[in-house]
């Protein structure tokens, strides 16, 4: 297939980007990163319509891929840039954009998240803007027949450490518990959550390109492992040969000394994150998640070790953390 991705170097995106490169498939990354070995480039900020018109002047793809799209406004550019050119338009949304937790549950209702769910989130702008953008293209399928499937992730890590405070990209809280010193978990850090190595998520979203089955539908691609706050931090310092000294805080307490954190936590981490995977299954038959976290985040901790440059800590979380540390204590 000739494949466009607008982005393709981020944290889910390269596995992809790098698996597609060694197939037979004819990759093309439109970003303002320095080219991929084995794909093709148009250097440029897609945000600039003008521009995005004419390098795209005459392109057709079978598929188009935005991985960097957030806003209703951004993805009606995309319907404009990408109508009748592309036989298939996927756009990257966020599981963080389901009702969770969803009202009290009756018979009829699961704890496992369905694409079926309802979608709205008072916490976090961003999710709130995603809704807003499938809106947009579901409006556009409906209306002009523009070839939409949204895939929505849900915590989805390779070489970044999928932690909450002090370990998204910084590794604070890594440093912390090979010191032994204390680090933070949210709540009784008994909810539930998901995740997902790259590589695995890369199988199911590989299998919709080109699916024509999946055009008009939203899915969500995650592994089937559930664990934790406490075991997935107890399981990230076991690979560093530590263990980790967790204290609890509520997530309400995090967000009144670190508003910043609200979307993050209130709007997505505080409750139970559970993914029924029946549709990625049926849409790509074979798709299994294989890849637990006790490996997948092993891989990680290396990619990280093997260059001090990576090792970055952040001052103000390190300074957020021990606010935290002695706020628990009292």
């Amino acid at each position: 297939m000739k494949i466009l991705f607008i982005g393709g170097t981020g944290n889910i995106s390269l596995t992809i980007s790098q698996q597609l490169i060694a197939s037979e498939h004819e990759l093309t990354l439109y970003n303002r990163s320095s080219p991929l070995p084995g794909a093709k480039h148009i250097a440029g900020d897609i945000n600039d319509e003008q521009d995005a018109q004419q390098k795209l002047h005459g392109l057709k793809w079978d598929v188009v891929v935005n991985w960097v799209g957030f806003t209703q406004e951004q993805a009606e550019r995309d319907i404009r840039l990408f109508n009748g050119a592309c036989q298939q338009y996927i756009y990257i949304s966020s599981a963080s954009c389901y009702q969770n937790p969803q009202p009290p549950l009756t018979e009829d209702r699961s704890l496992y998240i369905t694409e079926e769910r309802k979608l709205e989130n008072p916490y976090w702008e961003y999710s709130r803007d995603k809704i807003a953008a499938e809106a947009a293209l579901f409006l556009a399928y409906q209306e002009l027949g523009f070839p939409v499937t949204v895939v929505r992730p849900s915590h989805t890590y390779s070489t970044i450490i999928p932690l909450t405070l002090g370990g998204w990209i910084y590794y604070n809280a890594v440093d912390r518990m090979k010191k032994g010193l204390p680090v933070v978990v949210q709540g009784d850090g008994t909810a539930l959550w998901t995740l997902t190595h790259a590589r695995d998520f890369a199988k199911g979203f590989i299998g919709l390109l080109g699916n024509t089955e999946a055009i008009g539908e939203a899915v969500h691609i995650s592994s089937d492992e559930a664990l934790d706050w406490n075991t997935i931090y107890q399981l990230t310092a076991a690979a560093v040969g530590a263990t980790a000294n967790i204290v609890h805080v509520t997530s309400e307490d995090i967000c009144k000394l670190a508003p910043h954190e609200t979307g993050s936590l209130l709007g997505d981490k505080t409750a139970c994150a559970l993914f029924d995977n029946s549709k990625i299954k049926r849409l790509v038959p074979g798709f299994k998640a294989t890849i637990p976290f006790k490996e997948g985040i092993k891989e990680t901790i290396e990619w990280f070790e093997a260059d001090p440059s990576r090792q970055i800590i952040n001052p103000e979380e390190e300074a957020l953390i021990e606010k935290l540390v002695a706020l628990s204590q009292r």
